[in-house]
């Protein structure tokens, strides 16, 4: 049933709020941005049709305050919010809470959240369909089961949290003595960060890639897949640069990837962008479930850039009712994308935050080259949230041009009043490990940092 948008509220900030306002400009659509009190003078806030305050600063207060979020989009007339990704875009219980309002939540039904967004389950559902999984165990919920579950499927192995994302809530643990520690770590993180403690285990893969696959569904059951991105550079598992193709992955093997992210998306019934993730065993060249991401990510416009299909405004279509804009002949790949995450860290400090205000400000431009961001000169980048200033995307006609724009680019990057990770992503192109695509999603930590210590640079 079609459900026409004319105006939508954006529940999220930072540079993902400005690419929903780009959208909806593209469609038509007048907008509505919920902003905290750190974010009144934010570019998203400054190019939406409407700015509301809805909360402090602290994200509890305001971009986690459902009720604030809802009485907002009513009180201005919005049809549907897009949540974004972070904060409540993969929270079934908002997505209810939006249609009990009579408002369209840009995402997938609660279901299908329901469904992927506890990786127990995830990992149930996935065993269900004869998706390779990797070996694991269900719910540990003391040290003594750790220790146990080591003996049983050997180490090292990692610690997960059921309900987490980003990195966090895990630990690899190495040997028994590690258990403990690990094991009190991990569940405080996942508390912390998703109010629920639960952990489960996974094996360990030494030699790793990490792939995932973008998929698209609407409400007339199509699913279709936007191939994969390699997502293998990782500090901590959480991602840092992004790239598609992925240059480890041949065409049989994203036939496979491709259809078991397809197999998964319609056992669900999903509906709208969402994201397979997948490890690569690079010793073995197998491949296995990890999750599924049922929201747009970070890194979406990597896969935009080598298809030219605009997946945030799929998303708004979709969540009106629409039917895809495009069928599966007719997605075409061209090309190599590159992005590098731009983040207000120190890196030679353990990419400690860098908060404060930014001085110059002038990202590159130029043809294959596309910057997302919310930063502008004068910008005081808060202490509050995600430390994410901009996203440099690029394309050539194959790996090497792509890498030679994006090294070019980050150079003319001029950025003064903060730390950023420009430093980092320079040394990291210009590191034959990566130009040869010998990288694992440990390299960052385990060899690069290494290399860069004991040539005596500094990032």
């Amino acid at each position: 049933m079609k459900r026409p948008i004319t105006r939508l509220f954006v529940a999220n900030r930072g540079e993902i709020a400005v690419r929903i306002v780009e959208a909806c400009q593209k469609l038509g659509i007048e907008t509505v941005a919920g902003v905290s009190d750190a974010d009144r003078q934010t570019l998203a806030a400054r190019m939406a049709d409407r700015a509301i305050c809805i909360g402090p600063a602290p994200a509890a207060e305001s971009y986690l305050k459902m009720e604030a979020i809802i009485t907002a989009a009513e009180g201005s007339g919005c049809q549907a919010i897009h949540p974004g990704y972070g904060f409540l875009a993969e929270n079934a219980k908002f997505q209810i809470l939006c249609e009990e309002h009579g408002l369209i939540f840009v995402g997938p039904p609660a279901s299908a959240i329901s469904a992927m967004g506890d990786k127990l389950t995830a990992r149930q559902t996935a065993k269900k369909l004869k998706l390779p999984v990797v070996p694991g165990t269900g719910h540990v919920d003391t040290s003594a089961k750790v220790v146990r579950f080591g003996r049983e499927i050997g180490y090292p192995f990692l610690l997960k949290a059921s309900a987490g994302g980003g990195g966090r809530g895990m630990r690899v643990v190495r040997s028994p003595e590690e258990a403990d520690g690990a094991f009190a770590g991990a569940s405080a993180e996942a508390r912390a960060a998703f109010n629920d403690p639960t952990l489960y285990i996974e094996r360990y893969i030494e030699r790793a890639r990490h792939v995932e696959v973008q998929v698209l569904g609407d409400a007339c059951g199509t699913i279709i897949h936007l191939g994969e991105r390699d997502c293998s550079i990782q500090r901590r598992h959480q991602k840092l640069t992004e790239e598609s193709p992925s240059p480890v992955v041949d065409a049989s093997l994203r036939a496979r990837m491709t259809d078991a992210a397809l197999r998964l998306a319609t056992h669900v019934n999903y509906v709208s962008a969402g994201t397979v993730e997948f490890v690569l065993d690079l010793d073995s060249m197998e491949f296995y479930f990890l999750e599924m991401n049922t929201r747009i990510q970070v890194e979406h416009p990597v896969t935009e850039m080598i298809t030219g299909v605009d997946l945030v405004a799929e998303q708004i279509r979709i969540a009106a009712g629409e039917p895809l804009s495009i069928s599966q002949d007719e997605v075409q790949s061209g090309g190599h994308a590159i992005e590098c995450r731009i983040n207000a860290e120190i890196p030679e400090q353990d990419f400690a935050p860098s908060p404060g205000r930014i001085a110059e400000w002038e990202p590159p431009a130029g043809p294959g080259i596309r910057v997302d961001t919310h930063c502008y000169p004068g910008y005081v980048v808060p202490p509050f949230y995600d430390s994410l200033l901009a996203k440099v995307i690029v394309h050539g006609q194959d790996r090497d041009a792509a890498i030679s724009r994006m090294a070019d680019a980050l150079d003319r990057f001029k950025l003064k009043g903060v730390h950023s990770t420009l430093p980092f992503h320079r040394a990291v192109l210009a590191h034959p490990d990566f130009k040869h695509s010998r990288v694992t999603t440990q390299w960052v930590e385990h060899k690069f940092r290494q290399d860069v210590y004991r040539a005596g640079q500094t990032l």
